[in-house]
Parts: structure tokens; sequence; C-alpha cells
């Protein structure tokens, strides 16, 4: 199995349930990434590419494997900080 999702990283979770409400009335995802995702991929918007699990922590994993794609979950603890996670799509 193989998915591809984006992310938002931030270390405070409080950030992350602002975002969160930010994205629930019609902000757009990979603009909040590209403003205040920490990650790397921010500068992508978030997005991560495809990828197998394994890949990423088992936080992160459980996520873009079992949880509805196309929604926004999180706020996600990892050693990392918090992420809110967007799977586009499994197969």
């Amino acid at each position: 199995m193989k998915a591809c999702a984006c992310h938002i990283l931030v270390k405070q979770k409080d950030l992350a349930e602002k975002l969160k409400k930010q994205l629930e009335q019609g902000a757009d995802f990979h603009t909040l990434a590209k403003k205040h995702s920490l990650c790397p991929s921010g500068k992508k918007g978030g997005d991560l590419g495809e990828f197998s699990p394994g890949q990423m922590v088992r936080a992160f994993d459980n996520v873009v494997f079992k949880q509805a794609v196309l929604e926004v979950h999180g706020p996600v603890k990892t050693k990392f900080g918090f992420h809110l996670i967007k799977t586009l799509y499994r197969h």
C-alpha cells in the first residue's frame, strides 16, 4: 500500500488547533503550510509525496493509512511536534 499526504508541523498544540479551525472555515491547506509549517515540506505546501507504511513515525502512519482520506486530522503529536495531516489518496 502507498499513500500521498500533506501536513503542517508546528511546535505548539494551540497553534495547530488554531490552524485547524482556519482550515474548517475554508482556509487553503497549502497556503497555511507554506506560512506556518516547520517541516522542509512546508515550502511545497506541506506535500510529502507518496510513501509506504513504516517510512513515517507510527502516529503519522496511523492517520495516513487508517483514517479518512481528504479530511484534516490532528493535532497529532510526534517527537517533531504537532501535525495537521491530510491524506490525499491511498492505494
